[in-house]
């Protein structure tokens, strides 16, 4: 009798910096402060990553394969700078900071990854809203908020494996690739 394989959830992203880390705790605390009755769930900073491509529940044979083809992927890149900055949302649903890409190379990697052919809006989710009251409001102080623009050096990606649990997400790194142009 065949066993099933076993599966994890697995992800290619960009680590982000202690100094961003930081900024996004203090914005969060800032909303949750101004507007603290709103059904949101908050993402947690030290799970705040630049996601390049979410490959789902893969089986874990299959895990040497993707990280030899992230390999290639990434193969020629040197370190590149992004910045990360202005507030934005979807749908007053999703509160998120954007990221520019001022070379191009983060969408072009992105494209490289394989990843879908939908347009590539680089951003970092810090909640999600849950219900409808107060949602706006909560939006409207988002928008409002300065998140002054920090660049990064993008050195590497990381293929993370991704736990879901009550408590939320938890991210263990499988394998770094490093840009070395």
């Amino acid at each position: 009798m065949k066993t099933n394989p076993i599966s994890w959830r697995v992800f290619c992203a960009v680590e982000l910096p202690h100094e961003i880390r930081a900024q996004l705790q203090e914005h969060i605390a800032r909303l949750r402060k101004e507007i603290p009755d709103v059904a949101a769930s908050w993402s947690r900073v030290e799970n705040i990553h630049l996601t390049l491509k979410f490959f789902g529940n893969i089986d874990v044979d299959r895990i040497e394969t993707i990280s030899a083809a992230i390999d290639r992927a990434v193969k020629g890149f040197a370190p590149f700078e992004i910045s990360v900055g202005n507030t934005g949302t979807f749908r007053t649903q999703v509160l998120w900071i954007g990221v520019t890409d001022p070379s191009g190379t983060l969408t072009t990697l992105h494209k490289r990854l394989g990843s879908e052919d939908r347009a590539f809006r680089p951003h970092l989710t810090i909640a999600r809203i849950r219900r409808p009251e107060g949602a706006r409001r909560l939006a409207d102080a988002h928008l409002q908020m300065q998140f002054e623009n920090i660049s990064v050096e993008v050195k590497e990606v990381v293929l993370f494996r991704s736990e879901l649990s009550p408590k939320g997400s938890k991210y263990t790194t499988i394998t770094k690739h490093g840009l070395h142009g």
